[in-house]
């Protein structure tokens, strides 16, 4: 794909994230009704499903022959360009009035991830990802930061209640060496955001487990063409399973990460 089709599915992706972001920032320290899904872990708001509904909308509108994949409304329709949505990345966030949530949308194209939109609708910070570069609020962004562990803010989600439920207390002993060996360790919540920062270089590696296409899609593609490492280790991005990001630079090979995460994957 060239780069003007790309910046062009781009500038629908933002078109289509920013349009839930009134619906959003209206409903955020309302405490909505909260319902389930997987489990009580996995929250879901009548917002998720309305947001997504509006973003289809706009890309029906703006892409009509294209395919989109929603988190809360599975694939619907048909044609060359795939979208990968999720309305609200950070719903447990959302729902209790903590300010990091974020609405991804995505494009792909044969297989790969040509454009994509990460919008914080708190902030404002539009982050934007197409094959020729990344930009937060129309300024091109660079994924530098941290070296080494013992200098880096990490981000991640591990262990999750699924990760426990599989690996016991070896997940807990896992999440106590990142600690040990990161200057930082924060569990703020949304993938999406998470990867959005990293390609920012607010932080410097992201690790998390258990994630889909439409929380990492747009994120990977922002901290690639950010200058950064975005590892899918499931081996695709459209493969449910864990991711790896850090910033350009970054001793992957010699962080803890390496064997947390799986040397072989990440070689």
């Amino acid at each position: 794909m060239d780069v003007n089709t790309s910046r062009e599915l781009a500038v629908i992706a933002a078109e289509a994230a920013r349009a839930v972001g009134d619906r959003l920032r209206a409903a955020f320290r309302s405490r909505p009704e909260v319902r389930t899904k997987r489990d009580f872990h996995d929250p879901v708001t009548e917002h998720d499903k309305a947001a997504e509904e509006e973003i289809r909308e706009v890309l029906a509108r703006r892409c009509p022959d294209s395919v989109v994949v929603g988190e809360e409304g599975g694939t619907r329709g048909a044609g060359a360009v795939s979208w990968y949505v999720d309305p609200i990345d950070g719903t447990a966030n959302f729902a209790a009035g903590l300010p990091f949530f974020c609405t991804s949308v995505a494009a792909a194209v044969d297989g790969e991830v040509v454009a994509g939109v990460v919008y914080d609708p708190v902030r404002d910070d539009e982050f934007t990802a197409w094959l020729g570069g990344a930009a937060c609020a129309g300024e091109p962004i660079r994924s530098v930061g941290a070296r080494t562990d013992r200098e880096a803010m990490l981000l991640s989600s591990y262990p999750t209640p699924r990760d426990l439920a599989a690996e016991g207390e070896e997940a807990l002993h896992r999440f106590a060496r990142l600690v040990g060996a990161f200057a930082s360790t924060r569990r703020p919540g949304s993938a999406a955001l998470k990867l959005a920062h990293v390609a920012a270089g607010w932080s410097d590696v992201a690790y998390g487990t258990h994630v889909n296409a439409w929380d990492v899609a747009a994120g990977s593609l922002l901290v690639k063409q950010a200058g950064g490492v975005y590892i899918p280790l499931s081996g695709s991005v459209f493969t449910p399973g864990g991711y790896l990001a850090c910033v350009g630079g970054f001793d992957l090979a010699g962080s803890v990460l390496a064997e947390i995460a799986g040397a072989g994957r990440i070689a």
